[in-house]
């Protein structure tokens, strides 16, 4: 494993804002401080902190960027279009704070202080086609989130609503709810008070049926995208549109991924022993990209339920004396590791 000093000169971190980005550099050899600066979070400001940087000589540098997904991506972006080294780090778990000793300019050094001592790197997640199913996936989850809290309300609504409302809709499944209050009129109702209840119903039955349908077609450009770009993937048992989507956004692209293992550990199914000692027994790994890890389980709750391989090898550990859960685990396993070579030996460009 070779670390960053054995390859470069000067190391920048940057603690990256969604107006404002703050840079420090360090010298690799001795992580020695040595200029700092705070640009605008913009294509000017990004030209105006590479000019800054090249001030400090023709040494070979590496960028260390904290939120390399959300405020960081344009500089990460425009950083690799002009032909500099990024690596992604995370937004690190800070102690607690005494007297205020708190600076973006700290937050920065300590970025560039953590790149300089990790041994593993992973560059930022990119690609257009990448970009673009990241997007649709955001978007699908954020419409069923908020389909469901209309759903919920609705719910809530017909318990407390007048018998004359809620008496039409008990004993009736969330669907069939949604659709019978859509059709309501209330303006049909003489009482101010049920019309105006009524109202409230179908607004938010009316909010519930939109998202719905906006959710299913997130989800059909997402199965477009997907088989178009990595139908192979589709070919797994147990994987659908909506988890290869999100396996490849968090995958992003070749090389980025050291091995299978990492993977693993990225999705947050690498088995993590039960305790310090001599043990056998793993405990649940809660760590990684949890949207990730939701979609191996729910690749996993499908083979369990589908796949006769998977159903052998469900009823020949149970015979061993193991649990369910941790039957799923090693499942869960297996999956990351199916997943990573499929990833790892497809089209990269979509």
């Amino acid at each position: 494993m070779s670390i960053l000093a054995d390859h470069y000169d000067v190391v920048i971190g940057v603690d990256t804002h969604k107006h404002t980005h703050t840079a420090v550099a360090i010298d690799a050899a001795t992580a020695v401080e040595q200029q700092s600066w705070t640009v605008s979070a913009a294509p000017a400001g990004y030209a105006d902190l590479l000019g800054s940087v090249s001030c400090l000589g023709s040494r070979r540098r590496c960028w260390a960027i904290e939120g390399c997904g959300s405020w960081g991506k344009g500089l990460a972006r425009w950083l690799a279009t002009h032909g500099e080294h990024v690596i992604e780090v995370e937004r690190p778990k800070r102690p607690a704070r005494h007297n205020g000793a708190k600076s973006d300019a700290i937050d920065a050094l300590r970025a560039a202080r953590e790149a300089l001592a990790s041994p593993h790197h992973a560059g930022p997640r990119c690609g257009a086609g990448r970009d673009a199913l990241a997007a649709l996936v955001s978007a699908r989850r954020s419409a069923l989130a908020g389909a469901t809290d209309a759903e919920r309300q609705l719910l809530g609504f017909v318990t407390t609503a007048p018998e004359s409302l809620s008496g039409k809709l008990r004993q009736r499944s969330t669907r069939r709810i949604v659709n019978e209050c859509c059709s309501w009129r209330p303006a049909a109702h003489v009482d101010a008070d049920v019309a105006a209840t009524a109202a409230a119903m179908k607004a938010v039955a009316d909010r519930a049926r939109a998202l719905r349908g906006e959710a299913a077609r997130h989800e059909e450009l997402i199965r477009r995208h997907i088989t178009v770009w990595r139908p192979d993937l589709l070919e797994i048992a147990g994987v659908g549109p909506i988890t290869a989507a999100v396996a490849l956004c968090a995958w992003s692209h070749h090389g980025r991924v050291r091995s299978e293992s990492a993977f693993a550990m990225l999705a947050g199914t690498a088995p993590i022993p039960a305790s310090s000692g001599q043990t056998n027994r793993h405990r649940l790994n809660r760590g990684g990209d949890r949207q990730l890890n939701w979609a191996i389980h729910m690749i996993c709750v499908g083979r369990i339920a589908r796949d006769r391989r998977t159903q052998a090898y469900l009823a020949r550990r149970r015979a061993e004396g193991k649990t369910t859960k941790e039957i799923q685990r090693c499942i869960k396993r297996y999956i990351a590791r199916e997943l990573y070579r499929a990833l790892e030996s497809g089209l990269d460009t979509p």
